[in-house]
């Protein structure tokens, strides 16, 4: 497309100069000689430009079009498509417990380079990095996704193969809870489920019709932060009701759905995290989910029963809900809120953690500066005994997309 545009304005710029700088020559008939004005004895010759002259204005008109249309990039697929997103952000901590000072911090918590190439209309390969700050407190870059997808290897249903999505943390930040530049999912948090993260090496299965969509993936288990040992893989999924026919589409804020999700995961030998005895855990969870959206609001709730598991030293052994909702009264402003507690088990392979508990709120603004760029504000406090950490958080942030 590049191309072809590049032709035709190239054409256009010569085309327009030839005219601009053209003179007209006649020869007299009897002595040979050239003139620029018509007379007795002279015959047209037609119109002439000075080669010199030409090339210098051709090369400065196509330099200027060259610089509107950007840069050539060469690939070995027809489409390359670029995107970052970013989450800057400042936190004040007022810890309450007695184990920690309070904090002041300017934060970056992710910086996403996506580059996917598409060598047809529906399939590519995809590659993501992040950046973190690791144990030396340097900043380094590390790979978050690398997959490739082809879609409807079954009917209405594409994979994931390599690095890629788990079946649920990157549904619920798409339709239920919109604000991961503050706090992951309930599943994902360390103030509350704390029983997965969003990324591992597998497959995953992505089924859409317009009233039933699901994710169903067989995975390492111990995720994209963890070494996978043996032979044991970790089975995922998500099976969703879309009430009103919005299975298909990519939903936005402004769009009205109704969706109901059954999730979950079963994995009997995982190294990431080992059991209360050191051994190799087990991460056998499920959870319901329910979300309805339209433009003017959103509320969500999730249950999550995970009291089979032995993951985490058995912080992971429990139960746990959450429920969040956001208003938006006036046209890009949005009011957030969220609720979350996670109880572990009362018994011996919950070890040292049984009991316990964490609970934690959100309550915050939202302000969407232009199509690229969302400031939020919010407060977020948590009691979590499980991690023997307390305090209140006032966090801005900048939430970057492009």
């Amino acid at each position: 497309m590049k191309k072809s545009l590049f032709s035709l304005a190239a054409a256009s710029v010569l085309v327009s100069s030839l005219s601009a700088g053209a003179i007209t020559l006649y020869q007299d008939t009897e002595t040979g000689a050239i003139y620029t004005k018509p007379g007795d004895g002279r015959v047209e010759l037609g119109d002439f430009v000075s080669a010199k002259e030409q090339y210098v204005e051709s090369q400065t008109a196509l330099s200027k079009v060259s610089k509107k249309l950007g840069v050539k990039v060469k690939a070995k697929v027809p489409v390359l498509k670029f995107s970052g997103k970013h989450y800057i952000g400042y936190t004040y901590t007022d810890d309450k417990s007695a184990a920690n000072d309070d904090s002041s911090t300017f934060e970056t918590r992710r910086n996403y380079f996506q580059v996917k190439a598409y060598w047809n209309k529906h399939d590519y390969m995809r590659i993501t990095l992040d950046t973190h700050q690791n144990a030396e407190n340097d900043w380094a870059v590390r790979l978050k996704y690398a997959y490739i997808f082809i879609s409807d290897i079954l009917p209405n249903t594409g994979v994931e193969f390599g690095q890629s999505h788990r079946s649920w943390i990157d549904w619920e930040e798409h339709h239920g809870w919109w604000y991961r530049s503050i706090s992951k999912t309930f599943i994902e948090d360390k103030h509350a489920a704390d029983l997965t993260n969003s990324a591992d090496i597998g497959l995953n299965f992505k089924t859409k019709t317009p009233y039933f969509s699901s994710e169903i993936g067989v995975y390492n288990g111990e995720g994209y932060h963890g070494e996978h040992q043996g032979t044991e893989m970790s089975y995922e999924w998500r099976l969703t009701a879309n009430v009103l026919g919005t299975g298909k589409k990519k939903v936005h804020m402004d769009d009205e759905y109704f969706d109901i999700s059954l999730t979950g995961q079963y994995n009997n030998d995982n190294y990431y995290k080992t059991d209360y005895l050191g051994n190799p855990s087990k991460k056998q969870w499920w959870g319901i989910h329910a979300v309805y959206n339209q433009p003017q609001f959103l509320i969500a709730g999730m249950y999550v029963d995970s009291s089979s598991s032995t993951y985490n030293s058995g912080k992971g052994r429990g139960t746990g809900y959450s429920f969040n909702g956001e208003f938006r009264p006036v046209e890009k402003w949005s009011l957030l809120g969220r609720y979350d507690y996670w109880e572990v088990e009362n018994d011996v392979k919950a070890g040292s953690y049984a009991g316990k508990d964490k609970r934690q709120y959100i309550v915050g603004a939202a302000y969407d500066y232009n199509k690229n760029v969302k400031l939020i504000g919010n407060l977020t406090s948590y009691d979590d005994k499980v991690n023997k950490a307390k305090a209140d958080q006032f966090m801005f942030t900048a939430e970057v997309h492009w």
